[in-house]
């Protein structure tokens, strides 16, 4: 019965540390809200009925990742998702962080991964590599070819203000 407990009070710290993080990965993976919400869903529930044990929470935040990536994987290779009409959902932002957020959501979802991983949660090439399961050149190379290109979409936007 205790054993319940500190499951249930682990799972809830996760939730409460990961939840955000979860919603902002799998939205920029399927640009829905409403998608990224049903993929938190999942992930906190494989998480629960999973129950694996973590050496550190940087471990757990890299299974949390990890999850969270190959669900958006599925859900986009599902043949609901690729019959479904997009419909627009998007998050409040003012202006200038919505030309941003748009540049970001128009590059391919592998260059979205690392530039979020990067930039919002701060990890640095290996540990995105050891996330995505790629060689550390291989993210590089997509971290640089992101940056370009997104310096490529937002040079025009900013030099014409």
């Amino acid at each position: 019965m205790n054993t319940s407990l500190d499951v249930n009070d682990r799972i809830q710290e996760s939730l409460n540390q990961y939840s955000d993080m979860v919603v902002r990965i799998a939205f920029q993976n399927l640009k829905s809200m409403a998608d990224a919400e049903d993929v938190a869903q999942e992930v906190f529930l494989k998480l629960l009925t999973s129950c694996p044990a973590f050496e550190s929470e940087a471990h757990e935040k890299a299974w949390v990742i990890r999850v969270t990536v190959n669900l958006c994987r599925d859900y986009q290779r599902s043949a609901w998702f690729r019959k479904r009409a997009a419909l627009e959902d998007s998050i409040p932002q003012n202006e200038k962080n919505n030309e941003v957020l748009d540049a970001v959501m128009r590059l391919p979802v592998k260059f979205r991964n690392v530039i979020y991983l990067h930039y919002y949660e701060d990890m640095s090439v290996a540990q995105i590599a050891e996330i995505l399961r790629q060689k550390e050149n291989t993210v590089a190379s997509w971290l640089h070819r992101a940056r370009g290109q997104l310096r490529e979409s937002l040079a025009g936007g900013f030099d014409n203000e």
